[in-house]
This record gives structure tokens, sequence and C-alpha cells, in this order.
């Protein structure tokens, strides 16, 4: 059997990198998975500035190129234009969107203030704490408190943008949850997740029941694991 045409750098426990993989297992697009974290050798060897992920690409028109493609937005694109369905885009008036570049519009929210404001803010302060085991319950709280806030604001913000049942833009599936999912993931696994609305709750729980989610959890904080 040949190997896949395209290799994903970067480690499950990177959400931009669960991101790319959710939609390549939910297109069928089998692919190789090197699973290094940001800002090592391996990774500067992909990416300029050393980030997650980078996506090879083996081959184009039957040549082989290994072609590095880097940012995530850029990845979703390319994914996108070689496997058009099933599709992860929308069409003008789909749930809340008047036209179809909102999804995109709400991929660079989650990418741009969600990433920073769940996983910079919260997530990670939060489990380096529990990791090591020195402060209380309390004393965590109290340092995260800003950070919380800052999460709380961008909560309101993505619920205001979602259609008001089934995923984010109503009964299409789109980049928007893949994007927005992983984040989520890694809030709801810790004690802050207790800020999650009802409305965001059923749509994790939606989609919880995809293959794709199922496929891309090990290895990520939604199930326990921690940094390799």
């Amino acid at each position: 059997m040949p190997s896949p045409a395209l290799t994903v750098i970067g480690t499950p426990f990177s959400t931009f990198t669960r991101t790319i993989t959710l939609a390549l297992t939910y297109k069928g697009i089998p692919f190789n998975q090197v699973r290094v974290t940001p800002h090592t050798d391996t990774a500067y060897d992909n990416h300029p500035f050393g980030f997650l992920p980078t996506l090879v690409i083996h081959e184009i028109n039957g040549q082989h190129v290994d072609l590095k493609l880097r940012e995530s937005q850029a990845i979703a694109r390319y994914i996108d234009r070689i496997t058009p369905e099933p599709s992860l885009t929308i069409v003008d008036g789909i749930g809340h969107a008047v036209i179809a570049e909102q999804m995109w519009e709400f991929v660079s929210f989650a990418g741009a203030y969600g990433f920073p404001a769940v996983e910079i803010g919260v997530v990670k302060p939060r489990v380096a704490a529990l990791d090591e085991g020195k402060l209380s319950d309390a004393e965590v709280r109290s340092n995260i408190a800003a950070g919380v806030e800052k999460l709380r604001r961008f909560l309101r913000i993505v619920e205001d943008a979602m259609s008001p049942e089934d995923y984010t833009f109503g009964e299409k599936l789109t980049w928007a949850d893949f994007f927005l999912f992983p984040i989520l993931a890694d809030l709801r696994a810790i004690p802050e997740g207790e800020v999650l609305t009802p409305r965001l709750l059923a749509w994790m729980d939606k989609m919880d029941q995809l293959g794709a989610v199922k496929s891309t959890a090990p290895g990520t904080l939604s199930v326990g694991a921690r940094p390799p």
C-alpha cells in the first residue's frame, strides 16, 4: 500500500494540530503524523517560527515535492481544494450567517482571540498548577481570575455568533466547529469548564458523537493527556 501523500507535523496535544487532523479524518484523507511539540528542532525544520501544525504535501500532480504548508487556515483551504466533499464551508444565509465569509470570520475569532483567551489565559496556567501541586484551588482561581473574565467575554461573543442549536452554523458542520472544538474540549477538562453555558455544552455533546472527534481524542488534554 502506498504511503499517504500528506504528513501532519504536530502533537495531538496541540489544538491547532487537532483542528487539521479532525478535518482530514472527517473527510477520509489518509495522512501520517509526526508527533512533535512546538519550538523543537523538528518544528523549526518545518515552520520558520517553530509553530504547529505544518502539512507536508509529498506529491502534487504526480510529482514528488515535499512542499511544507504552514498556518492552519492555509492548510484548511488546501484540504478543501483537494477534497471538496464532504464540505466544511457554508453558503450565504446558513445559520446566523448573512454571507458565507462569516464562517471564516468565526474561524479567525477562534484562532486569534479564542486560543489566547482559553489556552494562554486559563488552561495552561491551570494545568501547570495542577501538575505542580503546590497551590490550593482557591489560590489558582485567584491567580487566573483576570483570565477567566476574558474567557467569559470570549464565550459570550462566540455564543452570540452561533446558531441557537446544532452546530455553530446550524445543521451544517463547518470549519468553525473544527477550529473551536479543540480549545473548548481542553477547557471542559479543567475546573474552569464550569463557565461553559448550556448552549456550548449541548454543541460539544453533538461534536462528541462525530467519529473524527473520537479518533483524534487520544493524546489530548480532553482525555487527561499531558504535553509530551
